[in-house]
């Protein structure tokens, strides 16, 4: 192969990478804003028992 074609290839690969790399930070941000969103609705009694199994689970994966 010649060296332009190598050039091109790592170029898209690259470009891939990085538009691959971009498309997974969002998501997780908006379910973590989803997340804090559905805690805020909630009534204060409604998010202490929410907020204490959150709790029971991180516990529980330690």
């Amino acid at each position: 192969m010649s060296p332009i074609v190598i050039v091109v290839l790592v170029a898209m690969l690259v470009t891939a990478v990085v538009i691959l790399g971009s498309r997974r930070r969002p998501r997780q941000d908006e379910g973590m804003q989803t997340f804090r969103r559905h805690i805020d609705a909630l009534s204060p009694e409604a998010r202490r028992e929410v907020m204490d199994r959150a709790r029971r689970h991180d516990e529980g994966r330690n």
